[in-house]
């Protein structure tokens, strides 16, 4: 079987054996309605909290939201119910430096928050890249903050979070950081994880499956690749792996680089296949992969 051949067959598999996951009544899950994601671009908004600003483990964090168009300064909200994607960074960063893509997925449709983890973050009065274990439970004390904002009659994104569609995503130790989310038990929500850069933990990718994307150039000398695909090989779900190849550990998270396109083309249909239940997003996945000399893709159903 031809390599085309194959991806067609194995998006068939994905959208016709293993859509996305919905809450119904009862707490059980069905299929995502097929629909269309968002079209055109919003505007982006942006905010800055704390959550728990005087706890052992306060955590700033930044939201990227669709905006109305001309009210951005005012801090409004687009008309309409957006998926929530947790975005995690990696050691030493934060998330403003990976704006250009967090604001790109927020002006496709999708609320992003990112947490500024205490001790991994940049300029962390005790770094200490061990902390990492902690921060899967940091993202769910985030989603669990983002309930109650969406609850609030008087905060800006009340009754625009869709937090029955969760995506959780991340770069480098963000990356396990978004794979240590998917331990057993997980809600069922959470609906899709993208690592970039970044591999599993002990106890991941177990709970209820859900579809993982992973990024990784070939040539990365701090997470290599080896542990991505070890990772994407144990994951349950439906899964993805697209390849930058003889890139390293991030360079084409970087807008100019020719690998920007592809990775940003790709996270945004998977994010709308599986938040929004797009289907043409999903069947777009091989060809938005696809850059001569520069990437390789692979999919494959559920174990």
């Amino acid at each position: 079987m031809g390599a085309g051949r194959l991806l067609a067959v194995l998006v068939t598999a994905l959208l016709a054996g293993c859509a996305p996951a919905t809450a119904v009544a009862g707490g059980a899950t069905g299929p995502l309605p097929a629909r269309r994601a968002p079209e055109g671009s919003y505007a982006v908004g942006v905010r800055t909290l704390t959550l728990d600003p005087r706890s052992a483990r306060p955590l700033p964090v930044t939201i990227w939201y669709p905006a109305s168009t001309g009210q951005v300064a005012a801090g409004l909200v687009a008309a309409g119910r957006f998926p929530v994607v947790i975005y995690s960074h990696g050691l030493g960063s934060r998330p403003e430096l990976h704006a250009d893509l967090t604001t790109r997925w927020a002006a496709a449709g999708f609320v992003v928050a990112a947490p500024a983890y205490p001790h991994t973050r940049a300029g962390a009065a005790h770094f200490t890249r061990a902390d990492v274990r902690h921060q899967p439970a940091d993202a769910w004390r985030l989603i669990r903050y983002l309930g109650g904002l969406d609850r609030s009659r008087a905060d800006p994104l009340a009754g625009h979070l869709d937090l029955t569609s969760v995506a959780a995503a991340g770069h480098s130790a963000g990356g396990f950081t978004t794979s240590g989310m998917f331990s057993e038990g997980h809600p069922a929500r959470l609906r899709a994880g993208i690592v970039i850069a970044g591999g599993g933990v002990p106890g991941s990718f177990a709970g209820p499956a859900a579809p993982v994307l992973f990024v990784h150039g070939t040539a990365d000398p701090v997470v290599p690749v080896a542990v991505g695909r070890a990772a994407y090989a144990r994951t349950p779900g439906p899964a993805a792996f697209l390849s930058l190849l003889d890139q390293d550990h991030g360079e084409y998270l970087t807008p100019g680089h020719p690998g920007f396109g592809p990775v940003l083309a790709t996270t945004t249909d998977f994010l709308r296949w599986t938040l929004y239940g797009d289907r043409a997003a999903a069947a777009r996945l091989p060809a938005d992969a696809h850059s001569p000399t520069l990437t390789r893709y692979e999919s494959r159903p559920a174990h």
